[in-house]
């Protein structure tokens, strides 16, 4: 029939028989024009509806566009011409053949609709359509043979058809060139991200990523050089998607765990009914709650969480992406099988001498086109995969954020900072790392078979043989896979305590210093260190057993094989094609086998990760359903019946509570230590589990203080209805406690009219508030006025009474002397004045609010104005604008970015660690081992050989025999060789990190602690997380494959020109295009890695700090603005890391084109000067360079693996280089019993913080006797601190010296002296770990003792009354005790040193004036042999010294004894009387 159309021939093969083959004309012009046209006609309407669904606003017209519109266009006037030749042409007596009318009538609907596509792509932001350009190729492959059959038919003289034969050429030419100009990519105004317009053609090469590698390769990148993420990878978008999905599977999850609970609970209802003394109106959910933790008390091995919902949830949000990677995977896992059926087809042309030579060239040209689309699928596959691991990471960590925001105090509990931080990173990474392997569970089956069936029609049966052997070997690798997660899991858990420790050691790193207790704590975490290295070591040997196996198994199936295979039957000869092609069917088989129990590992240690996840996302959240808002309530607050605990198995903490606060009133609530003060503010504020009875708060908003003045700042910025504050005074002096009192909080402070709840020690403003509100045990003792509270005479009246003389109207008059002349009206801006985000203004102004707050009360109050009137006129503009900070005003440093390439040292710093005779013997090892594989290629080859020597019948079993022992015994070498190089690096590597973490944490340990000021925690705690992890796991694996492969490429390049010595000359080019790729790449991965580790940081130390401060955020209600600048944070981490994959992939495929061109120019070769070689060459160096594409893609990855993960040894180095403070121990050691006296003298001592800063002390003199108890005071900033830091030498001397006993303590060890000297610090600091730790951490005083030290410090009753006793745990930064035990505890600590010398920083500041009293009868009684340095804020602390040194300004402006000082009317006697002291003995408050 089509014979008939075209009035030729269709189809005979006889036109492929000769030497110069070609193709029928009427097959070109037939099935050959409509393959492109049918593939643009059936997607078209697909196309067309797409782009008018997604369409955005019109682009403007360029002139690429134009350009292709043209050429089209004069493509349409070509056909028109055509057909109207054919026209005229049939006028004539010829008959035309029918196919002359239907092209050019097909061309001319295609070209039109082609000018439709191109026109409506103006509405697309990618102007190329991916399915044009394949038309645009299909198109020019297709002409490719009609192109030259027209010329050989011109050539040869024929002048049939001119005109038809001119417009084809000119047709053909202008398909090129639009091909051509549709690998550019058109520019849109709406994105100035490349990839979102990058051509088809741009975008399957990454072409289009060219302009960062330079960039890149000319200048270290910054961030401003990465483009944005799409909008549909922003962190916004994914986390709205995903909550939708997840809602809905958390929900089915947790209906299916209360199925499970209630089948298990079927045996004890009774028992779970029993001790519910709640409401009965409980739901069915919160019984199985009671029931999980009953549970939970016996086994503590069930973990009852919603589970199985992650995953789902996840594919629901993702499917799109899986399905399209899962298409592109698999076209690839098809094409590879074609790789040794060409193989062996050119092994057998190069056998038959008489084959023509156009079938070699043909099967060169395929062996590339095959290697090119595959190579094209892969890239694109990973590209998908790993965006999708992006994809998932940055969902799981920013639903981790926004779950911290609302997690209840139960399910908080049971994680530390450091845990929640490790879910975010750890965690959330195990998925990320899982999602690059999920395809490969089904693709591995399906390679796997594949290879099997080819090596069947091969060998036949004798394969199985060599197959069992590799299924033998799985479950071997399996259990040695399983037994390593096992370590890993018990790993993890090491890592999750050292870090705990870690993040508590710098959170109380001045505790340290001032106790000298630096060692004991180095010592935790070196055992902790220990155990993890062990395992790490043990990891490492079944790492190196499992590659021993990954390595030794394709050596013994290929001998098992081919042995069974020449044994079984004499006529079974091993000739070339069958060898060589089975060895690439194996080497094939060889990635899925290795690769099943890496996928299988990732999976189970993602599967660890998912539970974590699960169970921390499906926690409960805060149940804040007991504070009712209600704006039409007649009270501020009504606390009716309200018990609230903070652990629902423990006892209520604030118990029937029944309270009213009136709109406007000042209420202060007062109480001893561990009353239940603070856990009032935090039920009021929801922080707390409700038992029963409810709040209702009028109005919407709530502020809370807390301690510091910064926050007491911000509530005030808030202007909210109701303000809670806890003690914000206790850290200030007397001065400016009454003026912030004054000023603020008072009667005629600037939150006059406005709700305020005081929880206060301060009894000498009580006078003026409205109500007093009395705690004790969680209860409310009394409540009432001032007046009406002292007329009862009940427990109010007690506490004053122990505590107060009255004073008569004298007190009165000093508490409510108001001297400022400023007038104070308008002080809190209305709300419209001040600019949006005012509490991150109020952040920034910090400095000036620390230094406002410490000045005297007239400029004080100035500054409030000046402050005012700054935020009204302040334009939100100039807040961008780039202010000059004063030198060393800054006080966090920012991250130093190292750039530019990794510095030879550091190489060395760790290849020395690892030793230098293990990296010597190492490498030997893995040179023996290529040696023995290319000893058993050419061995291999010689064996084939064989095959045209004998026949099957006289093959001699001599020569077989050897055959088969030598290739066996090679075989085992290699094994034999790469288990010993493995086992010594693992060895090795192990070494490496111990001698790391030991000088990291040697180092940071003596760091100075103005380091630790100017350097957040969370920095340093990501050298101990991420960059030792790197040092631990990655970067040797890294080294190990590197070496690998340049060997492995070494030994194919050497076997290929040793067969063809001419491919020395394609080498060199390849090479040289090889290493350029490669420099230009390697300096933009690693800088791109550098930013990733610098942009992941803030995330996390903004995580721990939002976990940190949730109250404070929660209170303000600002969990939003958090929110939002974690998912900044995020998309700013996210460019980073998407840039570096497709920075990967930018490399991957040229490389891989590299690699492909070697195999097409070495079967080139073979195909050229076939008649000097054999088959067996062919194949032996065909098959080797088959294999090369990949591993020189793996090169160059390790190469800048390396590159990448060395940067953590560059960074750990940083640290370990940081300047230490002076040595712990010195040989000039102090005398023993120092000091005995405890005289301190001062002779014009200064100090300052850091070198660029001014002198806080500026020339202190004085001396102080055996035995004498000083008082320091002074206003906030005077240096009073700053005297404890200069004696205990956290600062050293600016000039001037401190001599202790006659020994100047600059000339001794920083131990010698901390030992000597003990401090009650302003912050009781305690660490995790029993109450016995925290008092003596070296274990060097006896059980009594410590009980003594217990009693005294009146806490005896209450260990005693602990379940453990000394042995309490105590949680993170003493988060289980209160304040006051914490500040008694650590009086404990100091009564168990007896050292000569006390110092007090401000100790009693944050305790009731019952603790107070205990804390100053002890000192006075246990330490009355100790000279006694106190630095006080309340006077009458200090009131019984034996002298007070008043501070101003760095500088003593009195020193003497306070009868003195009361005298004479100086500054102390200013202060006096401001608190209200007219002499030593009215100690009155």
């Amino acid at each position: 029939m089509l014979e008939k159309f075209c009035n030729s021939t269709f189809w005979n093969s006889s036109f492929l028989d000769s030497p110069e083959a070609d193709l029928p004309l009427c097959f070109e012009q037939t099935v050959l024009v409509w393959i492109p046209l049918g593939f643009l006609w059936l997607l078209a309407p697909w196309q067309l509806l797409h782009v008018y669904r997604s369409k955005i606003k019109r682009s403007p017209i360029t002139k690429l566009y134009l350009t292709k519109q043209v050429l089209v266009g004069f493509l349409l006037i070509l056909a028109a011409i055509e057909l109207a030749l054919v026209l005229t042409e049939d006028s004539g007596q010829a008959t035309v053949p029918a196919i002359r009318y239907t092209n050019p009538s097909l061309y001319l609907g295609t070209w039109l609709l082609v000018l439709l596509i191109q026109h409506s792509r103006r509405w697309c932001i990618q102007k190329d359509s991916w399915f044009l350009s394949l038309f645009w190729i299909l198109s020019v492959l297709c002409g490719v043979f009609q192109f030259q059959t027209l010329i050989r038919t011109l050539l040869k003289g024929s002048n049939f058809n001119l005109a038809y034969s001119c417009l084809f050429f000119i047709c053909y030419a202008l398909q090129i060139l639009i091909l051509i100009l549709s690998a550019f990519s058109e520019k849109d105004a709406s994105s100035n991200n490349p990839s979102f317009t990058a051509s088809f053609l741009s975008s399957i090469t990454f072409s289009w990523y060219d302009s960062i590698i330079l960039k890149g390769y000319k200048q270290p990148l910054t961030l401003e050089d990465i483009w944005d993420v799409n909008e549909k990878m922003k962190t916004k978008t994914l986390v709205s998607t995903f909550e939708k999905r997840m809602v809905r599977e958390l929900q089915k999850a947790r209906k299916e765990l209360q199925r499970r609970q209630q089948r298990k609970s079927q045996g004890n209802t009774g028992d779970r009914l029993h001790g519910l003394n709640k409401n009965q109106s409980q739901s069915q959910d919160i019984l199985v709650l009671e029931e999980v933790k009953k549970k939970k008390k016996k086994s503590g091995t069930t973990e009852n969480f919603p589970k199985s919902w992650l995953v789902k949830a996840l594919f629901k949000t993702l499917y799109g992406i899986l399905l399209k990677s899962f298409f592109l995977k698999l076209v690839h896992d098809l094409l590879m099988f074609l790789n040794p059926q060409l193989l062996k087809l050119l092994i057998s042309f190069a056998n038959t001498r008489d084959m023509y030579a156009w079938t070699g060239y043909l099967y060169s040209v395929l062996f590339f086109v095959v290697a090119l689309v595959q190579s094209l699928c892969l890239q694109g596959y990973f590209q998908m995969c790993f965006m999708l691991g992006v994809t998932v990471r940055t969902t799981i960590m920013a639903s981790i954020y926004k779950k911290a925001l609302t997690l209840s105090n139960q399910a908080r509990k049971q994680y530390t900072v450091g845990e929640t931080v490790n879910l975010m990173s750890v965690d959330a990474q195990k998925l990320m790392d899982v999602t690059s392997y999920l395809h490969l569970l089904w693709s591995n089956v399906l390679q796997i078979t594949l290879s099997i069936y080819f090596l069947w029609t091969e060998l036949g049966p004798s394969v199985l043989a060599g197959v069992g052997v590799m299924i033998l070997l799985i479950p071997v690798n399996g259990i040695l896979a399983s037994k390593s997660r096992a370590i890993q899991v018990k790993n993890m858990k090491n890592k999750d305590k050292r870090l705990k420790i870690m993040n508590e050691i710098l959170s109380g790193m001045k505790i340290l210093k001032y106790f000298a207790w630096e060692t004991s704590f180095k010592n935790q975490v070196h055992g902790l260190r220990k155990k993890e290295l062990k395992n790490l070591l043990t990891f490492g040997q079944m790492q190196s057993m499992m590659m021993f196996l990954l390595y030794l198994t394709p050596v013994l199936v290929s001998v098992i094989t081919f042995s069974v295979y020449t044994l079984v039957d004499s006529n079974n000869i091993l000739d070339a094609e069958k060898a060589f092609t089975s060895i690439t069917l194996f080497n094939i088989l060889r990635f899925p086998l290795s690769m099943f129990p890496m996928v299988i590992s990732s999976i189970l240690q993602a599967s660890v990760s998912r539970d974590r996840l699960e169970k921390y996302l499906g926690g409960d959240d805060l149940d804040t359903s007991a504070i009712r808002h209600d704006c039409h309530f007649d009270k501020a607050v009504q606390f009716s019946e309200a018990s609230f605990t903070w652990d629902q198995d423990s006892e209520a903490t604030i118990r029937d509570v029944n309270l009213d606060i009136m709109p406007g009133q000042l209420v202060a609530v007062v109480g001893t230590v561990g009353s239940g003060k603070s856990s009032l503010m935090s039920a009021m504020l929801g922080e707390m589990e409700n038992v029963h009875g409810h709040v209702t708060i009028k109005g919407i908003n709530l502020s809370g203080g807390q301690k510091q003045r910064i926050s007491l700042a911000r509530a005030t910025y808030q202007n909210s209805d109701i303000y809670v504050l806890d003690d914000p005074l206790s850290a200030v002096d007397a001065h400016v406690g009454k003026h912030i009192f004054n000023k603020v909080l008072g009667p005629n402070g600037l939150l006059k009219g406005k709700t305020r709840l005081l929880v206060t020690h301060s009894i000498h403003f009580l006078p003026q508030v409205d109500e007093i509100v009395v705690l004790g045990h969680g209860t409310i003792l009394e409540k009432g006025s001032y007046s009406s509270l002292l007329a009862k005479k009940g427990s109010f009246a007690k506490i004053l009474k122990t505590f107060t003389k009255q004073t008569g109207p004298e007190e009165e008059a000093t508490v409510n002397e108001d001297t400022e002349d400023d007038d104070d009206c308008g002080l809190m801006p209305s709300v419209e004045e001040i600019p949006e985000d005012v509490a991150s203004l109020a952040t920034k102004r910090e400095n000036s609010l620390h230094r406002t707050l410490s000045r005297s009360s007239r400029s004080n109050s100035r500054h409030w104005k000046s402050l005012r009137n700054s935020l009204k006129t302040r334009n939100v503009n100039t807040l961008k604008e780039e202010e000059e900070t004063v030198k060393g005003q800054k006080l966090i440093k920012k991250e130093f970015i190292q750039t530019g390439k990794v510095k030879f040292s550091i190489y060395l710093k760790y290849l020395g660690a690892i030793g230098w005779y293990s990296i010597f013997f190492i490498i030997l090892a893995y040179v023996i081992n290529s040696v023995a594989y290319i000893g058993s290629n050419l061995w291999l080859s010689a064996w084939t050989n064989d095959s045209k020597t004998y026949n099957g019948t006289d093959y001699p079993a001599s020569q077989r025999n050897l055959r088969i022992g030598v290739y066996a015994a090679l075989g085992c070498v290699q094994g034999a060789f790469v288990l010993i190089a493995n086992l010594w690096s693992a060895h090795g590597s192990t070494h490496a990190s111990n001698i790391l973490h030991r000088q990291l944490l040697s180092s940071i340990l003596r760091a100075p602690m103005s380091f630790f000021d100017t350097t957040p925690t969370g920095r340093i705690v990501n050298r101990f997380a991420g960059d030792i992890s790197t040092v631990d796991d990655t970067l040797p694996l890294s080294l190990r494959s590197w070496i690998l492969c340049f060997l492995g490429i070494i030994s194919t390049l050497v076997m290929i020109c040793t067969a063809t010595p001419i491919f020395v000359v394609v080498i060199i080019p390849l090479g040289i295009i090889y290493v350029s790729v490669q420099i230009f790449y390697v300096a933009t991965s690693r800088q791109l890695k550098r930013l990733d580790s610098v942009t992941r940081s803030p995330i996390y130390s903004h995580f721990s700090e939002t976990v940190s401060g949730l109250s404070v955020i929660r209170a303000f209600e600002h969990q939003q603005r958090f929110l939002q600048h974690n998912e900044r944070q995020i998309d700013t981490n996210q460019k980073c890391v998407f840039s570096w994959i497709v920075s990967n992939r930018w490399l991957a495929i040229r490389l891989e084109l590299i690699g492909n061109l070697i195999v097409f120019f070495s079967s080139l070769m073979m195909v050229i000067y076939k008649d000097n070689l054999r088959g067996d060459t062919v194949g032996f160096v065909l098959s080797n360079a088959l294999n090369i594409t990949q591993t020189l893609n793996w090169l160059v990855r390790m190469t800048s693996e390396i590159e990448t993960n060395i940067v953590a040894v560059e960074r750990i180095n940083e640290y370990i280089k940081v300047e230490n403070e002076a040595p712990w121990v010195t040989d000039k050691r102090p005398p023993p019993g120092w000091p005995s006296k405890g005289e301190i003298q001062f002779n014009n001592y200064q100090v300052r913080y850091r070198p660029e800063l001014d002198l806080v002390l500026r020339g202190i003199t004085c001396d102080i006797r055996s035995m004498e108890k000083i008082g320091v005071v002074g206003r906030t900033g005077a240096g009073k601190s700053s005297l404890t830091n200069g004696l205990f030498r956290i600062l050293e001397a600016a000039g001037g010296q401190i001599i202790i006993d006659g020994v100047d303590i600059a000339s001794i060890g920083l131990h010698d002296l901390r030992e000597k000297l003990t401090i009650i610090p302003q912050d009781p600091i305690l660490f995790s770990g029993t109450l016995r730790m925290n008092l003596d951490p070296f274990n060097n005083h006896s059980d009594e003792e410590i009980w003594k030290a217990l009693e005294l410090a009146h806490l005896k009753s209450f260990v005693s009354g602990l379940q453990l006793g000394l042995s309490h745990e105590v949680t993170e930064a003493g988060d289980n005790l209160s304040v006051g035990q914490r500040q008694l505890l650590c009086l404990a600590r100091a009564l168990l040193r007896k050292s000569k010398i006390l110092i007090m920083d401000e100790a009693t500041a944050a305790v009731d004036l019952e603790t107070d009293r205990l804390i100053q009868t002890t000192i006075q009684k246990e330490f009355s042999h100790c000279t006694t340095i106190t630095i006080a804020h309340r006077l009458h602390t200090i009131m019984d010294s034996d002298k007070i040194m008043v501070l101003d300004n760095g500088k003593i402006v009195e020193y003497s004894s306070p009868q003195e000082l009361l005298r004479k009317s100086g500054p102390f006697y200013l202060m006096a009387k401001e608190a209200g002291i007219e002499s030593v003995d009215s100690t009155s408050l």
